[in-house]
């Protein structure tokens, strides 16, 4: 799918990174702890003036244990009170999606907006 596909709001895609990470050099946790600073996870479906499910807060697992300890982060986030509004961050299984490329103009988005 392209960008203007997934702006139909039809196709049930979201904008989403796939991370490749070596366990040895960062915990699957810290990653999750980047990702809850990095966006407003008590937003559902939108970030910032972006609008559409598309744009949910979504954490795709690899198996049982990634989203157990998905889903308790979510639970302790919620109930330290980090933030005011219910965390809105939805929690799948990955075992059959399939990520495709952005396109050039969206690669490396910020470092190209900040030239």
């Amino acid at each position: 799918p392209t960008y203007e596909d997934l702006c139909r709001k039809d196709t049930g895609h979201a904008e989403a990174v796939e991370i490749l990470f070596n366990p040895d050099q960062i915990s699957y946790e810290d990653i999750l702890r980047v990702f809850f600073n990095l966006h407003d996870p008590t937003q559902k479906d939108r970030q910032g003036p972006d609008i559409g499910d598309q744009y949910r807060s979504a954490i795709f697992t690899l198996g049982i244990g990634q989203k157990q300890r998905a889903e308790a982060l979510r639970e302790d986030l919620q109930a330290s009170g980090t933030y005011k509004k219910p965390i809105a961050t939805r929690i799948t299984p990955a075992d059959h999606l399939i990520f495709y490329e952005a396109e050039e103009y969206h690669q490396c988005y910020i470092e190209k907006q900040r030239r």
